[in-house]
């Protein structure tokens, strides 16, 4: 398979297995998207969405949460853990969204990533999940897929984001980082991996990363 072809199937696949692409972190508009994405760093989607409820019960806006104490959003989101660094930063950018932007969450990456705790990968998702703004935020999971599909040297997350941008179309961005998103959850994760159901790295995957997975799985018989 040339390149070009490896990149539609890729796509076809995708978009055959998810049609309809949910988004992970529970919210309703732009600012509890955000502080639910900076609530996920290092931790599951599914512990943040049974923690943002909580949350979101005292304050889902920048006003209210600057009401709060550090100490009692760190209190309420300690399970997502980070909870330190993460409550200084819910609360700090929420005090900026109201001196600096009349309480909106600002629509530019370059903005958003002034604001504290809110690092590219989280800026990246909410301007192209709350706003439908072209964007690929890299996580663990699309870093991991596009080096065993050959699409990335696998780096750093900063290269992986620039090449899935050059080869993926502009328009598909924000489809396809969902999309690739869950593939990896459920055919090609870290752990227990079975190449037998991830039919994309079965397909065109990197030489390498298939040695050495069926190396891996000969010492295991």
């Amino acid at each position: 398979m040339t390149k070009a072809e490896k990149i539609a199937f890729t796509i076809s696949t995708l978009q055959e297995l998810y049609p309809e692409i949910p988004v992970p972190l529970d919210h309703k508009d732009p600012y509890t998207l955000l502080i639910a994405v900076l609530m996920s760093a290092q931790s599951t989607d599914v512990r943040v969405n049974k923690i943002t409820p909580l949350l979101f019960a005292k304050a889902d806006n920048p006003y209210d949460m600057v009401k709060l104490t550090v100490d009692e959003i760190r209190t309420i989101i300690k399970p997502v853990g980070l909870s330190p660094m993460k409550a200084k930063g819910i609360h700090g950018l929420s005090r900026i969204l109201i001196d600096k932007h009349n309480g909106f969450v600002p629509q530019e990456l370059e903005y958003l990533e002034e604001l504290p705790a809110v690092g590219h990968k989280t800026a990246s998702v909410v301007v192209s999940q709350a706003f439908g703004i072209p964007a690929f935020p890299v996580d663990t999971h699309i870093h991991r897929l596009l080096y065993r599909w050959g699409f990335t040297n696998g780096k750093n997350v900063v290269q992986t984001e620039k090449d899935a941008k050059r080869l993926f179309p502009r328009e598909l961005w924000n489809d396809l980082h969902l999309q690739i998103i869950w593939y990896g959850r459920e055919y090609s994760p870290a752990r227990g991996w079975d190449m037998d159901k991830d039919i994309i790295t079965k397909t065109i995957g990197r030489k390498k990363v298939l040695n050495e997975y069926y190396k891996k799985k000969k010492t295991r018989l």
